[in-house]
């Protein structure tokens, strides 16, 4: 699994949160390949997806090229929410 792409998509979400210490990413293991869970700050959550979905597409396409063949799927999430 990626540690790159982890630090990459940490990264790309800080940049644009106002709460960057409140960012964590968590790569797991699924059937249908790497799922990397990004956590952001419930007031971050609404920047983090953008107007009709376009931020966390754009974050989402940056990750696949990244991640090349194998893809990846990326899952926002806030803090409180419990999984």
């Amino acid at each position: 699994m990626g540690a790159p792409l982890r630090e990459v998509v940490e990264h790309l979400v800080a940049s644009i949160v106002e709460h960057p210490d409140d960012v964590t990413v968590r790569a797991k293991q699924t059937r249908r390949g790497d799922l990397y869970e990004v956590r952001v700050h419930p007031d971050d959550l609404g920047k983090v997806i953008g107007r009709g979905g376009r931020t966390a597409t754009a974050i989402r396409t940056v990750s696949s090229a990244i991640a090349g063949s194998g893809g990846a799927r990326i899952d926002f999430v806030d803090v409180d929410r419990q999984r």
